[in-house]
């Protein structure tokens, strides 16, 4: 039963796709192609933006597990790496060391002989134990080698790895920023869809905006009247306006602001308008 409905239902693709290449040509893949993406952004357009704006908000959240976890991995690795610093400055310390006596039994070796609380060490065992000495110490200088190797690898991942989480973690600050914005601008959308469902009468409005627009208008023409009466208006206070304290020199002030020399060319005996 079941091969003869799988049967059926490959029949029936056949059909369909006969059919479109039949009403298309060789252009039905494009049509097909063109037909899912359409349904599937109509799907995507049907989904509510709040649902789209908590599961992103959600995915956000989800890295955090993992941000923890390569934290965990980079602290391990950082003390890994000063425990191996601190074995390499020791091997190091014990080289030099090392060397200060491979140096010392050279020259005694050189010389024939070396005094101990024994007697006397021949030629041959003061090469034996020079040789032993230099191989050992040949050995260490290898494996320090390697070990500063793998430090400087360590320090290198160690490197990379906190410029990933410094990464990531901007990142996220970045999207959860965006999201932030994103779901302030479809609150400001909801709003002004909420507000444009109200209507309001205008006229209210319109004759207030008039009333005060008069007034004001009718304030202008006081203040300026006022100005003109100010200002063309004859009588003492036009004359009081001319009065000059008599101990004031104000020749001197001219001159003071303007120089002795902006006179020009006119002379004392010229006639003044």
């Amino acid at each position: 039963m079941v091969c003869s409905m799988m049967k059926k239902g490959v029949a029936a693709a056949v059909l369909a796709a006969g059919g479109l290449f039949l009403a298309f040509g060789t252009h039905a893949p494009s049509y097909v192609r063109t037909a899912f993406h359409k349904v599937r952004q109509h799907a995507k357009d049907a989904v509510d933006p709040q649902f789209d704006i908590d599961r992103a908000r959600e995915e956000i959240t989800n890295l955090k597990p993992m941000i923890e976890k390569n934290i965990e991995i980079l602290a391990r690795a950082e003390v890994d790496a000063e425990h191996l610093e601190r074995e390499t400055t020791a091997i190091q310390a014990n080289l030099a060391t090392e060397k200060k006596d491979i140096m010392a039994l050279r020259d005694r070796v050189a010389s024939g002989v070396r005094v101990t609380s024994h007697g006397e060490d021949t030629v041959t065992e003061l090469k034996g134990d020079l040789a032993h000495r230099l191989d050992h110490y040949q050995y260490v200088t290898q494996l320090l080698e390697e070990k500063q190797t793998t430090l400087k690898a360590k320090r290198k991942i160690i490197k990379a790895a906190h410029d990933q989480l410094e990464n990531l973690r901007t990142q996220k600050s970045t999207l959860l920023a965006k999201l932030a914005s994103i779901e302030a601008r479809l609150r400001m959308i909801e709003a002004t869809s909420a507000k444009n469902e109200f209507h309001f009468d205008d006229s209210a409005l319109s004759r207030a905006k008039e009333t005060v627009n008069e007034l004001e208008e009718r304030l202008d023409v006081l203040a300026r009247r006022a100005e003109m009466e100010g200002r063309y208006a004859e009588g003492e206070a036009s004359a009081s306006s001319r009065f000059v304290d008599p101990g004031r020199d104000v020749v001197k002030e001219v001159d003071k602001v303007f120089g002795s020399d902006s006179r020009g060319d006119s002379k004392p005996g010229d006639k003044t308008l």
